[in-house]
Protein backbone atom coordinates (compact mmCIF):
# COMPACT_ATOMS: atom_id res chain seq x y z
CA UNK A 1 0.00 0.00 0.00
CA UNK A 2 3.15 2.34 1.03
CA UNK A 3 4.41 1.39 -1.94
CA UNK A 4 1.43 2.69 -4.51
CA UNK A 5 0.98 5.78 -2.41
CA UNK A 6 4.67 6.87 -3.52
CA UNK A 7 4.30 5.63 -7.14
CA UNK A 8 1.27 7.56 -7.43
CA UNK A 9 2.52 10.43 -5.71
CA UNK A 10 6.22 10.52 -7.80
CA UNK A 11 3.70 10.60 -10.48
CA UNK A 12 1.11 13.53 -9.71
CA UNK A 13 4.52 15.18 -8.55
CA UNK A 14 6.47 14.38 -11.91
CA UNK A 15 3.34 15.43 -14.02
CA UNK A 16 3.26 18.84 -11.86
CA UNK A 17 6.95 19.71 -12.53
CA UNK A 18 6.27 19.27 -16.19
CA UNK A 19 2.97 21.37 -16.20
CA UNK A 20 4.96 23.81 -14.65
CA UNK A 21 8.26 23.98 -17.16
CA UNK A 22 6.02 24.21 -19.94
CA UNK A 23 3.90 26.97 -18.40
CA UNK A 24 7.11 28.86 -18.32
CA UNK A 25 8.42 27.68 -21.65
CA UNK A 26 5.13 30.15 -22.62
CA UNK A 27 5.90 32.88 -20.07
CA UNK A 28 9.22 32.99 -21.22
CA UNK A 29 8.42 33.45 -24.86
CA UNK A 30 5.69 36.18 -24.18
CA UNK A 31 8.54 37.87 -21.77
CA UNK A 32 11.16 37.52 -24.04
CA UNK A 33 9.43 40.00 -26.81
CA UNK A 34 11.03 43.18 -27.61
CA UNK A 35 9.18 46.32 -28.66
CA UNK A 36 10.26 48.39 -31.93
CA UNK A 37 9.19 51.31 -32.30
CA UNK A 38 7.87 52.11 -35.56
CA UNK A 39 9.35 54.31 -37.79
CA UNK A 40 10.69 54.79 -41.84
CA UNK A 41 13.77 53.56 -42.88
CA UNK A 42 15.94 52.46 -46.15
CA UNK A 43 15.19 49.10 -47.10
CA UNK A 44 17.61 46.69 -49.09
CA UNK A 45 21.37 47.86 -50.21
CA UNK A 46 22.79 50.13 -53.41
CA UNK A 47 25.83 47.70 -53.51
CA UNK A 48 24.38 44.63 -52.47
CA UNK A 49 23.42 41.66 -54.88
CA UNK A 50 20.47 42.43 -57.80
CA UNK A 51 17.34 41.44 -55.44
CA UNK A 52 18.78 43.77 -52.59
CA UNK A 53 18.26 47.05 -54.91
CA UNK A 54 16.40 49.24 -55.15
CA UNK A 55 16.91 50.91 -51.59
CA UNK A 56 13.61 52.37 -51.16
CA UNK A 57 11.98 54.03 -48.22
CA UNK A 58 9.52 52.19 -45.72
CA UNK A 59 7.34 52.73 -42.67
CA UNK A 60 6.56 50.44 -40.15
CA UNK A 61 4.12 50.37 -37.55
CA UNK A 62 5.41 49.55 -34.01
CA UNK A 63 5.89 45.11 -33.40
CA UNK A 64 7.18 43.26 -31.13
CA UNK A 65 10.05 40.34 -31.92
CA UNK A 66 12.28 37.73 -30.26
CA UNK A 67 15.09 38.84 -28.54
CA UNK A 68 15.99 35.60 -29.48
CA UNK A 69 15.83 32.59 -32.00
CA UNK A 70 13.58 30.56 -31.19
CA UNK A 71 15.49 27.25 -28.97
CA UNK A 72 15.27 23.54 -29.41
CA UNK A 73 13.68 23.30 -25.89
CA UNK A 74 10.96 26.19 -26.87
CA UNK A 75 9.97 23.86 -29.71
CA UNK A 76 10.15 20.08 -27.64
CA UNK A 77 7.36 21.85 -25.09
CA UNK A 78 5.16 23.11 -28.14
CA UNK A 79 5.46 20.87 -30.39
CA UNK A 80 6.58 17.43 -28.33
CA UNK A 81 9.59 16.54 -30.92
CA UNK A 82 12.78 17.19 -31.55
CA UNK A 83 13.43 17.74 -35.24
CA UNK A 84 16.99 19.56 -34.87
CA UNK A 85 20.17 17.72 -36.90
CA UNK A 86 22.37 18.90 -33.87
CA UNK A 87 20.94 17.61 -30.52
CA UNK A 88 22.07 17.58 -27.11
CA UNK A 89 21.85 21.31 -26.73
CA UNK A 90 18.29 22.37 -25.66
CA UNK A 91 19.24 26.10 -25.92
CA UNK A 92 20.61 26.21 -29.44
CA UNK A 93 18.12 27.41 -31.70
CA UNK A 94 15.97 25.18 -33.24
CA UNK A 95 16.45 24.21 -36.86
CA UNK A 96 15.82 21.51 -39.83
CA UNK A 97 11.97 23.37 -39.21
CA UNK A 98 10.20 24.49 -42.68
CA UNK A 99 8.16 27.50 -43.08
CA UNK A 100 5.69 24.94 -42.79
CA UNK A 101 6.23 23.37 -39.50
CA UNK A 102 6.36 26.84 -37.92
CA UNK A 103 2.97 27.83 -39.19
CA UNK A 104 1.85 24.90 -36.94
CA UNK A 105 4.30 25.39 -33.98
CA UNK A 106 2.87 28.71 -34.21
CA UNK A 107 -0.83 27.61 -34.29
CA UNK A 108 -0.45 25.48 -31.24
CA UNK A 109 1.41 28.11 -29.64
CA UNK A 110 -1.41 30.64 -29.91
CA UNK A 111 -3.84 28.26 -28.99
CA UNK A 112 -2.22 28.22 -25.38
CA UNK A 113 -1.02 31.45 -24.86
CA UNK A 114 -4.28 33.53 -26.40
CA UNK A 115 -1.29 35.89 -28.22
CA UNK A 116 -1.12 36.18 -32.38
CA UNK A 117 2.53 35.31 -32.69
CA UNK A 118 3.75 34.47 -36.57
CA UNK A 119 6.86 34.98 -38.50
CA UNK A 120 8.08 38.93 -39.18
CA UNK A 121 7.90 40.17 -42.37
CA UNK A 122 11.12 41.09 -44.47
CA UNK A 123 10.94 44.52 -44.06
CA UNK A 124 10.69 43.91 -39.76
CA UNK A 125 13.03 41.61 -39.86
CA UNK A 126 15.46 44.02 -41.70
CA UNK A 127 14.45 47.47 -39.28
CA UNK A 128 15.13 45.01 -36.16
CA UNK A 129 18.08 44.27 -37.62
CA UNK A 130 19.04 47.40 -38.14
CA UNK A 131 18.40 48.74 -34.72
CA UNK A 132 14.72 50.19 -35.98
CA UNK A 133 14.52 54.24 -34.98
CA UNK A 134 17.60 53.87 -33.45
CA UNK A 135 19.39 52.67 -36.63
CA UNK A 136 22.98 51.42 -36.89
CA UNK A 137 25.34 51.92 -39.27
CA UNK A 138 26.57 48.74 -39.80
CA UNK A 139 26.12 45.79 -42.59
CA UNK A 140 25.56 43.57 -39.22
CA UNK A 141 23.42 43.73 -36.67
CA UNK A 142 24.94 45.52 -34.03
CA UNK A 143 28.47 45.81 -34.67
CA UNK A 144 30.62 46.33 -37.59
CA UNK A 145 32.74 43.26 -36.48
CA UNK A 146 30.84 39.97 -37.06
CA UNK A 147 33.08 38.04 -34.11
CA UNK A 148 31.28 40.59 -31.45
CA UNK A 149 27.89 39.45 -32.90
CA UNK A 150 27.24 36.19 -34.70
CA UNK A 151 28.43 32.77 -34.90
CA UNK A 152 29.74 31.99 -38.66
CA UNK A 153 31.61 29.28 -40.29
CA UNK A 154 34.98 30.75 -38.85
CA UNK A 155 34.13 30.42 -35.55
CA UNK A 156 30.93 28.21 -34.59
CA UNK A 157 32.76 24.69 -34.75
CA UNK A 158 30.48 23.27 -37.79
CA UNK A 159 27.19 23.55 -35.62
CA UNK A 160 25.21 26.20 -33.87
CA UNK A 161 25.50 27.69 -30.76
CA UNK A 162 23.16 28.48 -27.65
CA UNK A 163 21.12 31.46 -28.19
CA UNK A 164 22.53 35.26 -26.41
CA UNK A 165 25.83 34.13 -26.12
CA UNK A 166 27.41 36.77 -28.49
CA UNK A 167 26.75 41.38 -28.35
CA UNK A 168 23.03 42.15 -28.96
CA UNK A 169 22.18 45.02 -31.16
CA UNK A 170 21.38 48.57 -29.71
CA UNK A 171 17.76 47.29 -29.32
CA UNK A 172 18.67 44.19 -27.21
CA UNK A 173 17.93 41.44 -29.49
CA UNK A 174 20.39 38.50 -30.43
CA UNK A 175 21.95 36.80 -33.22
CA UNK A 176 19.94 38.58 -35.76
CA UNK A 177 23.65 38.21 -37.49
CA UNK A 178 24.46 34.37 -37.67
CA UNK A 179 23.62 31.30 -36.20
CA UNK A 180 20.66 30.35 -38.20
CA UNK A 181 18.74 31.43 -41.16
CA UNK A 182 15.49 33.05 -40.21
CA UNK A 183 12.07 32.32 -41.93
CA UNK A 184 10.17 35.38 -42.81
CA UNK A 185 6.78 35.50 -43.58
CA UNK A 186 6.70 36.98 -47.08
CA UNK A 187 7.02 35.15 -50.54
CA UNK A 188 10.09 35.83 -52.77
CA UNK A 189 9.96 37.95 -56.11
CA UNK A 190 13.52 39.34 -57.08
CA UNK A 191 12.07 42.58 -58.18
CA UNK A 192 9.53 43.09 -55.45
CA UNK A 193 11.57 46.10 -54.00
CA UNK A 194 11.14 47.90 -57.54
CA UNK A 195 7.05 48.10 -56.52
CA UNK A 196 6.81 47.25 -53.09
CA UNK A 197 4.37 49.79 -50.72
CA UNK A 198 6.08 52.09 -48.68
CA UNK A 199 3.59 51.28 -45.81
CA UNK A 200 3.78 47.71 -43.69
CA UNK A 201 4.85 46.05 -46.98
CA UNK A 202 3.58 42.21 -46.66
CA UNK A 203 5.64 40.74 -49.91
CA UNK A 204 4.48 39.41 -52.64
CA UNK A 205 0.78 38.14 -52.57
CA UNK A 206 2.31 34.64 -54.34
CA UNK A 207 5.54 32.76 -54.69
CA UNK A 208 6.65 29.64 -54.71
CA UNK A 209 9.81 30.58 -52.05
CA UNK A 210 9.95 31.99 -48.78
CA UNK A 211 12.64 34.23 -47.76
CA UNK A 212 15.22 33.95 -45.05
CA UNK A 213 17.77 36.59 -43.53
CA UNK A 214 20.46 36.69 -41.09
CA UNK A 215 23.70 34.19 -42.55
CA UNK A 216 24.12 31.54 -40.67
CA UNK A 217 27.21 29.25 -38.23
CA UNK A 218 27.90 27.64 -42.00
CA UNK A 219 27.91 30.75 -43.87
CA UNK A 220 31.21 33.02 -44.48
CA UNK A 221 30.41 36.88 -43.10
CA UNK A 222 29.24 38.33 -46.83
CA UNK A 223 26.53 35.72 -46.46
CA UNK A 224 25.24 37.86 -42.41
CA UNK A 225 24.82 41.36 -44.24
CA UNK A 226 21.44 42.09 -42.79
CA UNK A 227 20.00 43.17 -46.42
CA UNK A 228 20.94 39.95 -48.27
CA UNK A 229 18.14 37.49 -49.15
CA UNK A 230 17.92 33.70 -49.94
CA UNK A 231 15.00 31.78 -50.58
CA UNK A 232 13.91 28.63 -50.09
CA UNK A 233 10.45 26.18 -50.11
CA UNK A 234 8.38 26.44 -47.68
CA UNK A 235 8.02 22.99 -47.55
CA UNK A 236 11.60 22.18 -46.77
CA UNK A 237 13.96 22.34 -44.31
CA UNK A 238 18.10 21.98 -43.50
CA UNK A 239 20.42 22.22 -40.53
CA UNK A 240 20.47 26.01 -40.80
CA UNK A 241 17.70 26.95 -40.74
CA UNK A 242 15.31 28.53 -37.47
CA UNK A 243 13.31 31.23 -37.07
CA UNK A 244 12.37 34.03 -34.61
CA UNK A 245 8.87 35.12 -33.70
CA UNK A 246 7.16 38.78 -33.75
CA UNK A 247 3.59 40.14 -33.04
CA UNK A 248 1.57 43.41 -33.66
CA UNK A 249 1.97 45.98 -30.75
CA UNK A 250 -1.55 45.95 -30.22
CA UNK A 251 -1.81 43.16 -28.22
Amino acid sequence: MKRLFFLILISILTNFTFAQDSVDIYSEIINNMVLVKGGTFEMGSASGDTDEKPVHVVTLSSFYISKYEVTAKQWYEVMGDKPSYFKNCEQCPVESVSWNDIQEFIKKLNEKTGKKFRLPTEAEWEYAAKGGKYEEDNKLSGSKNIGYVAWFRNNSEGKPQKVGEKQPNILGIYDMTGNVWEWCNDNYKSDYYSISPKENPQGPEKGEKKVLRGGSWNNFAKHSRVTYRITFIPANETYDYGFRLCMSSEQ
